[in-house]
């Protein structure tokens, strides 16, 4: 939600600059994540995913994905969403890895996408 009156002004900071996705390391570290692949989804999305949409369970989550660098926020739709996701999973190189990394941290840098 854009403009949120729960979150503070660090709060937003933190979220503007991705600083809140660095606990997730530790996930990375303890290998229930990776560093790139699809996000985990929140229990009551899961609830909701239509079967087609199951198929982007079959890889472990990661911090950062294809939809992080092709829009973050501004994609609203969830099937565009599990869209990349699969397009992720059916192309999945380590070079497409690399390449997602790279592009996370210059949209990270502009702050594109993110509130």
């Amino acid at each position: 939600m854009r403009d949120d009156p729960r979150v503070t002004r660090l709060g937003r900071l933190l979220r503007r600059l991705s600083l809140d996705e660095l606990p997730q390391l530790w996930s990375v570290l303890k290998g229930d994540m990776s560093l790139v692949g699809p996000r985990p989804p929140l229990q009551e999305e899961w609830a909701r995913f239509e079967p087609w949409q199951r198929r982007k369970l079959s890889v472990k989550p990661g911090i950062t994905c294809l939809w992080q660098v092709s829009g973050r926020s501004d994609i609203r739709d969830f099937s565009e969403w599990v869209r990349l996701d699969l397009d992720y999973i059916e192309r999945w190189t380590l070079w497409l890895d690399i390449k997602i990394l790279f592009a996370t941290g210059a949209v990270v840098a502009r702050s594109r996408g993110a509130y």
